[in-house]
């Protein structure tokens, strides 16, 4: 019973991601119209990448890797009242709020200094530097509601309640979509416009967790406690896991520094590539991570070693069979892709070409980018928060010497690929880590699984490269018959990837926690 409960909860997790990423591709094809690939739009996606930066360490990164174990421990042991739970939850609830009330308030103050050391290439350009300095201070006490919104989504998923906190991103592409596509164009400056819409957004979410939190009897009364022993826990976890956590953000963070030395327009394409990317790794390995990371932390709370390891084997038969067709269809579909979602308005051929290479190099890294959601989970649910970060300093290290070699000959295009290698080092060393600690073995029926994805994906491809080969077809079509012939070609590839691995051998019963 209990492994039904985590299918639905993978299901009813993935479906509130992928209405998500629905809406937030409707936000970027009218970010796109708004901004296009102008240096505003580098400005907006620059202020608005930082405090998304500090979100992925401070609310799903690193604390909510430290915070979910210690809380599912501290649920696994109480008692009826759940007293020893509550207590914890309101101490951290203070304490947390606390600190992120003080690095908002230092963002603000300190947005000059950040936008010149993240952004230097903006320098030369100083319109385009005071346009992000304003914005960032705008976006950044985002930071601050998208943190507690993630300390709700933990208490939530530890009762088994996904669905809530998977839905809260909703929330924030509808506050943007009615800022770019309804106040935005009848503004005198429609950055600003679209910013606030980002505080906005941030504030609903929050707002929105507080009902679902109120009827899990979790909702935390602020109490400072740093001395809490559970509250002190979180944050030791936390002190490696920062840097563990960050590492791809860091990552980002050296490509949209290198990027704001390229031509104008690269921060653009990179941005709209990677939304692309986030689109099948939001849906399926985010959702498959959040999912097993409490299953995760209970069993190893319950000492249940067998357990446990079987829940990664039954998470990484999944990434086969998802992961590895969807890096396919970005590949061969990327330039049909991109016009199809962005090329209107200020959003031309030449930026969708640009941001189709990007999307290739990404979708290359994308089986590691989801193995990764899924492998570290195999650590933090133990509480070894150290290993991915030693894990993280060898990727991070990669990826400044790729991005130096690459960058040269390939432009933006170097930093995407560099991304995806070291993605692929990091996800190897970290499979490479759960079998030498003898914490996973994986099953007989784990490479077959994957050689069958990889067949399949292969008969898809093929089918698949007729679009990718009318690649002037959907840009001369208008916006309906590029959504109608796409949805008709992914739907045709879907069918031969379903039709073939069937026919080789994978079935239902092979992708259950059984």
């Amino acid at each position: 019973m209990a492994r039904n409960r985590l299918l639905r909860a993978l299901f009813a997790t993935g479906g509130m991601t992928l209405l998500s990423r629905l809406t937030g591709f409707v936000r970027d094809i009218l970010l796109a119209r708004l901004l296009g690939t102008s240096a505003l739009a580098d400005a907006f996606f620059v202020a608005f990448r930082i405090p998304n930066f500090l979100r992925r360490i401070f609310g799903e990164g690193a604390f909510s890797q430290a915070f979910v174990p210690v809380f599912a421990g501290y649920a696994h042991t109480d008692g009826p009242d759940r007293s020893a739970a509550q207590e914890f939850a309101d101490s951290m609830a203070g304490s947390f709020a606390l600190v992120l009330m003080a690095v908002s308030l230092i963002g603000v103050i300190a947005a000059p200094l950040l936008i010149l050391i993240l952004a230097p290439g903006f320098l030369h350009e100083p319109r385009e530097y005071h346009a992000a300095v304003t914005l960032l201070r705008i976006t950044f006490p985002y930071l601050f509601f998208i943190s507690l919104v993630a300390m709700a989504g933990g208490m939530l998923n530890t009762r088994g309640r996904f669905a809530a906190a998977a839905f809260t991103p909703v929330l924030l592409n509808v506050t943007l979509i009615i800022a770019a596509g309804v106040i935005a164009p009848h503004t005198r400056s429609p950055a600003i416009t679209v910013a606030w819409g980002v505080f906005a957004g941030g504030a609903l979410q929050l707002l929105f967790q507080v009902p679902f939190l109120h009827r899990q009897r979790l909702l935390p009364r602020l109490r400072l406690s740093f001395r809490h022993p559970g509250v002190r826990r979180v944050f030791q976890l936390m002190i490696p896991g920062l840097f563990g956590a960050s590492i791809a953000q860091i990552n980002l963070i050296v490509d949209t520094m290198l990027a704001s030395f390229l031509a104008t327009g690269s921060i653009a394409w990179l941005y709209y590539a990677n939304r692309l990317l986030e689109f099948p790794l939001g849906v399926f390995g985010i959702a498959l991570g959040t999912v097993i990371l409490p299953h995760l932390s209970a069993k190893h709370a319950q000492a249940s070693a067998q357990e446990f390891a079987h829940t990664l084997d039954w998470a990484l038969k999944w990434v086969a069979v998802i992961a590895v067709p969807a890096a396919m269809a970005l590949i061969v579909l990327s330039g049909p892709l991109v016009v199809t979602l962005f090329n209107y308005g200020h959003f031309s051929r030449f930026d969708a070409v640009m941001t189709e290479h990007a999307l290739m190099a990404f979708a290359i890294g994308l089986p590691a980018f989801v193995l990764i959601k899924v492998l570290a989970p195999g650590y933090y649910a133990r509480q070894d928060t150290k290993t991915p970060v030693k894990i993280g300093v060898v990727a991070l290290i990669a990826n400044i010497v790729f991005n130096g070699i690459l960058i040269w000959p390939l432009a933006h295009v170097g930093l995407a690929l560099a991304t995806s290698l070291s993605g692929i080092l990091n996800a190897a060393l970290l499979y490479r880590g759960l079998r030498r600690g003898g914490v996973y073995e994986p099953s007989a029926e784990l490479g077959g699984l994957v050689r069958r994805a990889l067949a399949g994906s292969v008969a898809m491809g093929l089918v698949l490269l007729r679009p990718a080969l009318e690649f002037s077809g959907f840009v001369h079509a208008s916006a309906a018959m590029r959504f109608l012939w796409l949805g008709g070609w992914i739907a045709a590839g879907l069918g031969v990837y379903v039709t073939v691995i069937w026919i080789i051998g994978v079935r239902p019963r092979l992708l259950r926690l059984a």
